[in-house]
């Protein structure tokens, strides 16, 4: 389970509340859930990872359908410590900024897309093993630093490798552990066309060849 909670930007925002109410009774047992908000709704997955849901507009860019923000929930006073992790083994663009009034490391992933890593004095719960992937165009760079701080957890192909701890350059401290899944621009999956499945479908209303989402 993610500790912190995952932002998509939704093109049927508003008939999701319909359809989360529609899933409820199916799901009773496990720990999903969800809240209405002003802006956007919180849901629980059946698991217990946290997912805010929000309308495309202009805190998204051109993004109507995606994944703008994760945001990680870390330890007090390592925020600094995560941002030269990024900015310095990683080679990302980082900056420390406020996120819903909690200091946070902003490391920018893509197009419109960002991590954070946002500070809390809530104790955490230990990491479980979830993971991110990404893509980087200098593959090598940083698997060099990884592997001179013993922090390579896994090779798996010339084009992919792991690790978990996220440690200050400066120190060697680790502050804080998710595994990320590096892959190299050369990976055989990536750019690859990404197929949604339109929700609207439904077996007594089914309309041939609207199995697709279209978005814009």
């Amino acid at each position: 389970v993610l500790r912190g909670h995952t932002v998509l930007v939704l093109p049927w925002f508003y008939e999701l509340e319909s359809r989360l109410e529609a899933a409820r009774p199916l799901l009773q047992g496990s720990a999903f859930d969800f809240t209405v908000r002003k802006d956007h709704i919180d849901v629980t997955c059946p698991w217990g990872n946290r997912i805010r849901c929000c309308p495309a507009g202009k805190r998204f860019g051109r993004m109507s359908l995606g994944m703008p923000e994760v945001v990680f929930d870390v330890p007090e006073f390592t925020a600094p410590a995560i941002a030269r992790f990024y900015e310095q083994v990683m080679g990302a663009r980082c900056t420390l900024s406020s996120h819903h009034r909690a200091p946070a490391a902003a490391v920018a992933t893509g197009l419109d897309q960002t991590i954070y890593f946002r500070e809390t004095s809530r104790d955490l719960p230990p990491f479980d093993g979830h993971h991110i992937q990404i893509y980087i165009s200098d593959f090598a760079g940083p698997y060099e630093h990884l592997r001179a701080h013993g922090a390579i957890t896994a090779e798996d192909g010339p084009h992919q490798y792991r690790f978990e701890n996220i440690f200050d350059p400066d120190t060697g401290e680790t502050v804080y552990a998710v595994e990320h899944e590096v892959r190299s621009l050369h990976h055989p999956l990536y750019a690859r066309p990404l197929v949604n499945r339109n929700p609207a479908q439904r077996i007594m209303t089914y309309t041939r060849g609207a199995d697709a989402l279209q978005v814009g």
